[in-house]
């Protein structure tokens, strides 16, 4: 069974990925739709929480002659959403409607502990006979986006890499200090977390060093963030990839590149290049 979410595809392949951030909202969407980008990550945590605006992009980005010409349903450019609450507040209701929206992927900000990175994961999930999933259930509209018939959408729509089939990337971020002394015992306890990604800018403002992200005591966070990763076998995100940092961020060892959401990206080019992917 082909992949539908592309992420996953690559991330199995021991590819990179190369991604931006966009507002939810349709004619971002459609302007990124050509742009090469792999995945487009939707914000909705610094920005308003708008879900009729979010099933509106997520439509728009899809490219329907792509689609017909190729041999399967993923689409070209996988949506994934960062939703507003962090984990603290346990907020699942978030997930829910970004995931029955037909998101591929839910991005958690500012996850500290174990108790939240489980809620992260039980939120993505069905409820089944001793699990922990807490996911409520409306999947109609989903499964009509990912192409599929219902029955198909709720057997592949579980979290990887907890279940090897599933379609659905669970992301945490990371982005302060408490977090990356706990993020050993988050990636030992938690299994389901598809990708961490680094949250520099909240980390160096909690640091008294806002942005400086190339100062040694950031740059010493990011380091443990990455050692631990590799550890468990996990994917870090970079969050401010550009032409002038991309050859230190691949030789790093982050998997998943976020670019400023622009249509002419050298630094995405660049990466390109240096990871050999076309």
């Amino acid at each position: 069974m082909a992949r539908l979410n592309g992420v996953i595809d690559r991330l199995e392949r021991g590819e990179t990925v190369f991604g931006t951030f966009a507002a939810g909202e349709p004619s971002t969407a459609i302007s990124l739709r050509d742009a090469g980008y792999d995945t487009v990550l939707f914000e909705t945590e610094h920005k308003p929480w708008d879900p009729p605006g979010l099933r509106d992009a997520l439509q728009y980005l899809l490219d329907r002659r792509q689609v017909h010409e190729a041999t399967g349903l993923a689409p070209a450019t996988t949506p994934m959403v960062r939703i507003p609450p962090n984990g603290a507040e346990h907020s699942q209701w978030h997930a829910k409607q970004a995931l029955d929206l037909g998101a591929y992927a839910v991005v958690w900000p500012h996850v500290d502990t174990v108790e939240e990175a489980r809620n992260a994961v039980a939120a993505c999930r069905y409820p089944s006979v001793g699990g922990d999933g807490l996911r409520g259930d409306s999947p109609a509209w989903a499964a009509r986006y990912w192409g599929v018939p219902v029955a198909e959408y709720y057997e592949r729509a579980d979290v990887w890499p907890l279940v090897p089939h599933g379609e659905i990337l669970v992301a945490v971020m990371i982005e302060s200090v408490r977090a990356v002394e706990n993020l050993e015992d988050i990636l030992r306890e938690t299994p389901g977390i598809g990708f961490v990604m680094v949250g520099e800018g909240d980390l160096s403002q909690e640091l008294d060093l806002p942005r400086q992200y190339d100062h040694p005591t950031v740059l010493a966070h990011k380091r443990r963030i990455l050692e631990v990763c590799a550890k468990h076998r996990v994917a870090v995100a970079h969050p401010h990839v550009t032409e002038a940092n991309v050859d230190e961020v691949v030789e790093h060892g982050y998997r998943l590149l976020f670019t400023a959401p622009v249509l002419s990206h050298p630094g995405l080019d660049r990466g390109r290049a240096i990871t050999g992917r076309s």
